[in-house]
């Protein structure tokens, strides 16, 4: 049976949320219960809260990150053309072919054209 398979993965998904479990409860149960002021207050990473936590953020911060997670994807594609770099450049008659490393120096010159782009336009900048 194709199920058998999967009972090795199911028993420990199971034992997993079993573990959580037993880690909330004793925590919910066995934790310190005695709340105080200091403990109520805003934490920021050890310094005061300043302003309104609803203010809003610059447009610069989102494109900053958005920026960020193309530039980041865009080269987390690299990595499969390595891994297979070897059978991208030689033919079955055992040849060598020029297709892989031109295929990833058109991704590569696409990236830096974007990345040139956007920088002359100045949305990665800090002002």
């Amino acid at each position: 049976m194709q199920l058998a398979a999967y009972i090795p993965a199911g028993v420990v998904f199971l034992l997993s949320l079993g573990f959580v479990g037993l880690l909330m409860c004793a925590a919910i149960f066995l934790g310190p219960k005695k709340l105080t002021a200091e403990k109520l207050t805003s934490f920021e990473c050890g310094s005061e809260p300043i302003g309104s936590p609803r203010a809003r953020f610059s447009v610069k911060f989102y494109q900053v990150a958005i920026l960020f997670l193309i530039f980041d994807v865009e080269s987390a594609f690299m990595y499969p053309w390595v891994v297979n770099f070897r059978e991208l450049s030689y033919t079955p008659a055992g040849a060598v072919s020029w297709f892989g490393f031109t295929e990833m120096a058109l991704f590569v010159g696409m990236l830096v054209v974007a990345l040139t782009y956007v920088w002359r336009k100045k949305a990665i900048g800090w002002d």
